[in-house]
């Protein structure tokens, strides 16, 4: 049967489910529904994405995905940079989705199921970049983030990126991040293929 091209999206060169493709629903079957917003795309990945291609990570980079959900902005960095990506998240249940569609897009992935506050700066050593796509939606989430954020620099992550439509407590991280950790923070909007903007955080080590 031929591939039913209204229950995908294509996007930066990766193939993204919709909810409605039978094995978006099946997968919901059997993992259950994701319990801290990680149960869909979300349109600041293309803002991730569109970044990340006008400001590339070097070849083979380390990445820790933080707040994973479907996995999109690792497994892009997985095919676009050739990267060896991690996808945390605290909801082992999105671990299914990020997986499909690591293999749908030809890729590997590791999953880590963890806390932003239990990631520890010897942990961090590890990677050479740390990206994370709306994940800043609580006011709680601030200070884990910015904390995480701070021990990444630390630990010489050479670069953290994490984006937001632009929602109140991302801005406050990032203020807080631009006045403490000397980050940048700015407006980023892109029209293809899905009309989106938000902001961006950018901290160097």
């Amino acid at each position: 049967m031929a591939e039913d091209n209204s229950l995908s999206r294509q996007m930066f060169g990766l193939t993204v489910r919709k909810n409605a493709h039978p094995d978006m629903r099946r997968l919901r079957r059997e993992a259950g529904d994701a319990s801290l917003h990680g149960n869909k795309f979300w349109k600041s990945s293309c803002l991730t994405m569109d970044y990340l291609t006008k400001n590339p990570l070097i070849k083979g980079a380390r990445v820790l995905d933080l707040g994973c959900g479907w996995g999109l902005g690792g497994i892009f960095c997985a095919k676009a940079f050739d990267a060896k990506v991690t996808s945390l998240d605290a909801d082992s249940s999105v671990f299914p989705f990020a997986q499909y569609h690591a293999e749908l897009n030809g890729v590997e992935i590791q999953t880590w199921h963890c806390r932003y506050e239990k990631v520890t700066e010897a942990a961090l050593k590890e990677f050479d970049a740390v990206i994370g796509t709306d994940i800043c939606f609580w006011d709680k989430l601030e200070a884990p983030l910015f904390n995480l954020t701070r021990r990444a620099l630390r630990a010489g992550v050479d670069r953290i990126v994490l984006v937001d439509p632009g929602r109140p407590p991302f801005r406050q991280l990032a203020e807080r991040a631009v006045e403490k950790l000397d980050a940048g923070y700015f407006e980023w909007q892109t029209q293809r293929p899905i009309k989106a903007k938000g902001c961006i955080l950018h901290a160097c080590a």
